[in-house]
Parts: C-alpha cells; structure tokens; sequence
C-alpha cells in the first residue's frame, strides 16, 4: 500500500484561528534579543528584582516536606493556603473576600481568556480604554466582539464616555492603576463615578491590575473590587512581584463567575501547576512582599525619573508624555505627521526599540504614539537611548 504524498495536504484552520495574529510586542522582542539594541520594548520586570535564592529555597522546602501532594493533580481552582492569603490581602474593613471567590490561573493572561470564554459571544458589545491593553485586545478578539472605545485622559478612563456608550455592554475592561500602556492611574473621584455607573447601568466591571502595587510613593489607591464586589472581577497577578517565569496569576469574582470559570478552565489545564502554588505560598506567608515590594518601587521610581529628566532634555518641542506615579511605562504622543512605525525601523536600524503605538487601540488607532518601558535598562543606557530616539524625531519634525 502506498501512501499519499505528505506535501500535498492542505491544513484547514477554524474561522477563529484564520483570524488569530502575532503580539507586535513578541515580534519586536525578537530582535531585541540582539545584545547591541537597547530596548524599551518589552513590558519585562527587571530581573534585578528576582528573589531567586528565595525561590530555591521555597521549592527545595516544598519537594523536600510535601514533595507528592506538591507533583500531584490538584484542585482545579487552586491551592488552598494561597487562596486564603489573597483573600486576607484584598480584604478591607468594608469588604471581606472569601478563598471561595478565587480561582488561581496560569498567568493573569489565561484569566483573560477564561473571562472571554464565559463572558463573550460573537458580535458582544465590549468597552475598552484608548489605548488599552495588548494582551487583553487579543484576547478577547478570539471570541470576535464589537470592541468600543471609551475616552481616556491623564487622569484615566472619563467615566461620561463610559454612561454615553455602554448601553447593552456586556462588560468593560480596565486597568485603573499605572495603566499598560500609558502609565496613567485613575483618580479617586473617577474611580466612585465608574464604579456608580457600571452597577447603574449593569455593565460587569473588569479590573485588571497588575501593577497596582509598584507605587513610587504613598499607598495604593482604593481597588474598584472593594467598592462594589458584587460587580466588579478582579484580576491579580504575581508576575510583576515575584517573578513572571512562575505564570501565576488569579481571578477575583462574584461565586456564580468563579464556578463557570472553573468549569472553562478545567477543559484548558484542569489547575495551575500545585507546584508552583506551593512554593509561591511558602515564599509569601510570613510577610515577604512587605519588605520586597518597596525595594522594586524604589529601583523603578529611579529609572522612571532618568528617563523623563532624559525626555525633558533631548525631545523637541511638539512631543508630550505621561509622567507615571508607578509601573512600567511612559507613553509618548508624538506630532500628527510622524508614524511611530516607521519611526521604529529607523531606530532598531540605530539600535533601540520601542513599542509602536497602534496596536493598543482597539479602533482607530493613533500611529502617531508609543510605548516605552524603562524598568530593565540602566541609566546610562536610557540616556543613550533616548538621545538616539530624540534624533529621530526631531529629523521628522
């Protein structure tokens, strides 16, 4: 018997797959690989932040004294210390959360996909910022929604816009605090208003909030989940506290959620990997994020301010960016007639990176934009890389 020719078969893809497209983050992180290229690129926690011998230990202590429950199956919405510590943390005076609310997740990426998965049909009206975050737009487009974009400004989300276009919304998605990409936080008085008007008009409200607490100073403003947990779901992550090679994230939501989450994600990966749970617990319970987390708000607040004060001095005028009070990113506007595009090939071809603009928005995008990321250059490097990229701009102005 003689069998076809392999080269002739034709892969057919689902609609859903026809449609799917690459991160241009990932695209650009390819060539950012090259150790000659300064990259403000990736959205990456610094490695210097790495509590590396500290995660040794937790997993050598985890395989050592409970190594068979740690490499079993394990329960689909997590590890059940770890969840009770979240509740503790998110828990105010005001609002009490209970482990029961929690589903951990791999990654608060896969919470994305598992909230689309029971949230969103096909043609489902969904708000988002403008821009909004990458990863989220990608992952709800797999369900093809009807994306609508809701105004922002340096004070975030405008919660007017969010009244006058979320009629039949089946649920807003937001990023209140030192926002992915623009580095904006939303006020306090915003934060009532969009929390009123999305109970008001029955619009679940979905908070994702990575970098909540990568404040440079004071404390964190209120959680949107403490001011209504009945509609609002939380999304919490320990890639930007720990490290993000553990892909641990969790979700926060009303119980009828979290049970049709849980049924999602046991046909995705049955439970994140108890392992990791383990040890992630056995690093955090007895107060470890209290002394960590303000030695990365300190190295970030740092390279944040070398990298305005080298904006201030070498962008022309015409060129305005946010100025973040936390996170990761600043975000940069440039004049109409400059397409940061094609303003990233002349600077990869001078060796620095950045993220074009255009993608973050779910609409109509504005190419004239972009994304930096300063978290994991040195300061002389950012300086060098900013000048390279005033260069740039100004040849364009």
């Amino acid at each position: 018997m003689s069998l076809p020719n392999l080269n002739t078969l034709t892969w057919k893809f689902s609609q859903r797959a026809e449609q799917l497209q690459s991160s241009a983050i990932r695209e650009i992180l390819k060539i950012t690989m090259r150790p000659e290229v300064i990259s403000f690129a990736g959205g990456l926690p610094s490695p210097e932040t790495f509590p590396v011998e500290r995660m040794r230990a937790a997993f050598d202590k985890v395989l050592s004294e409970n190594g068979k429950a740690a490499l079993q199956y394990g329960p689909t919405d997590g590890y059940a210390p770890l969840r009770q510590f979240i509740a503790d943390s998110l828990s105010t005076a005001d609002c009490k959360i209970v482990p029961e609310q929690i589903m951990m997740t791999s990654g608060s990426q896969q919470g994305l996909d598992l909230l689309a998965k029971v949230l969103v049909d096909e043609g489902s009206k969904i708000l988002v910022e403008t821009p909004s975050y990458l990863g989220a737009l990608q992952a709800f487009s797999v369900y093809q929604p009807e994306f609508v974009s809701v105004e922002m400004d340096d004070h975030g989300v405008v919660p007017a816009s969010v009244a006058a276009k979320g009629e039949g919304a089946k649920l807003f998605y937001a990023l209140p605090n030192f926002q992915n990409p623009t580095g904006r936080t939303l006020s306090i008085e915003r934060r009532k208003e969009l929390v009123e008007t999305c109970a008001r008009m029955g619009i679940p409200l979905i908070e994702d909030n990575p970098y909540g607490d990568l404040c440079y100073s004071g404390e964190p403003l209120p959680k949107l989940l403490n001011m209504n947990p009945d509609g609002v779901i939380y999304l919490g992550s320990f890639s930007k506290i720990l490290t993000p090679g553990i892909r641990l994230g969790y979700i926060v939501a009303p119980m009828p959620i979290v049970r049709k989450l849980e049924q999602a994600k046991q046909a995705t990966d049955l439970h994140t990997a108890t392992l990791t749970q383990m040890a992630v617990y056995e690093v955090i319970k007895d107060g470890f994020l209290k002394e960590h987390i303000p030695n990365i708000r300190r190295l970030y607040s740092s390279q944040c301010n070398v990298m305005l004060e080298a904006m201030s001095k070498n962008f022309p005028a015409g060129v305005s960016w946010t100025r973040p009070e936390g996170g990761m990113f600043i975000w940069v506007t440039l004049p109409k007639h400059i397409d940061s595009k094609e303003l990233l090939d002349a600077a990869i071809a001078n060796n620095v990176a950045f993220v074009p603009g255009g993608p973050f928005y779910a609409n109509e995008a504005e190419t004239n934009t972009f994304r930096l990321s300063f978290v994991t250059v040195p300061p002389a490097k950012i300086n060098e890389g900013i000048e390279k990229i005033a260069k740039l701009i100004q040849a364009r102005m």
